[in-house]
């Protein structure tokens, strides 16, 4: 009996140095609050605001320079794609509805098929199916008002006159660096949350730009993925070159959302 007093006084004297030591000692974590999602007034926007936008989007949300840059060559650039837009539209291999340089450029990012780059093709379908994703769909989804100012920024990169009108109403626009989503509860989620099927075949989505991730479970191991997701140019896939892939996973995804992606890939069979 006198052993069991001593062993629950001494739990009880254990149990209160740590409590005493966390709160007296250990700084309180407080979380941040959530991020405040802004909603820009189109209409109160003028012209170059709204290609400053285009700006943003293209270089952010739409995702568009991890394969249009001349690093990585998986797409051809865009600088001058308003400039030969009218020549494209004559081409005997455009199969899109577009009458000028602004309705070629929105047709694209919708319907890339509609006219294919040579080149720039999936491989075996000589050049009449284009690997880019609708970006309107599936992980990336902009917006019409979105497309509209890519499109008024690429116009103006080109030094051609911009043609695009720009719409009423409101855009809802992300601080940089942070996510007004919540945290993804299932793969599947977090493939669509970080655009993962804007380039890779994985959960559903049908990315035609980087490896395929349908049946990497049978060929990679769990801490091979788990480098790839987190440090994507340390082991580059054959074929494929380095680059290509955002490397800020680590600072965007919580460890919830890493472990479902990671679980799904190894589990993929």
């Amino acid at each position: 009996m006198k052993n069991f007093i001593k062993v629950v006084v001494f739990s009880v004297l254990v149990i209160s140095s740590y409590a005493l030591f966390a709160n007296e000692y250990i700084p309180p974590i407080n979380p941040s609050p959530p991020p405040v999602e802004e909603v820009l007034d189109l209409g109160a926007m003028t012209m170059e605001q709204f290609i400053a936008l285009g700006d943003k989007v293209y270089n952010g949300k739409g995702t568009c320079t991890l394969c249009h840059n001349p690093v990585v060559k998986r797409a051809p650039l865009l600088e001058a794609v308003a400039s030969v837009a009218a020549e494209r539209l004559k081409d005997p291999r455009y199969k899109g509805s577009a009458a000028n340089s602004g309705e070629y450029i929105m047709e694209s990012m919708v319907k890339p098929s509609a006219y294919v780059v040579t080149g720039f093709g999936v491989t075996g379908t000589n050049d009449t199916k284009s690997p880019m994703p609708d970006v309107s769909t599936g992980a990336i989804g902009l917006s019409e008002a979105e497309i509209k100012a890519v499109t008024a920024y690429l116009q103006n990169l080109a030094g051609v006159d911009v043609t695009v009108e720009i719409p009423k109403g409101g855009v809802q626009e992300e601080k940089k660096g942070e996510s007004t989503a919540a945290p993804a509860k299932t793969a599947g989620d977090a493939v669509k949350k970080y655009g993962c099927g804007a380039c890779h075949k994985i959960a559903g989505e049908q990315g035609a730009i980087g490896p395929d991730l349908t049946k990497i479970g049978t060929m990679k191991k769990r801490d091979y993925l788990a480098r790839a997701l987190l440090d994507p140019d340390a082991d580059i896939a054959e074929g494929f070159p380095p680059g290509m892939m955002p490397k800020d996973y680590a600072d965007k995804l919580t460890a919830g959302e890493f472990e479902l992606i990671i679980d799904f890939m190894v589990k993929s069979r």
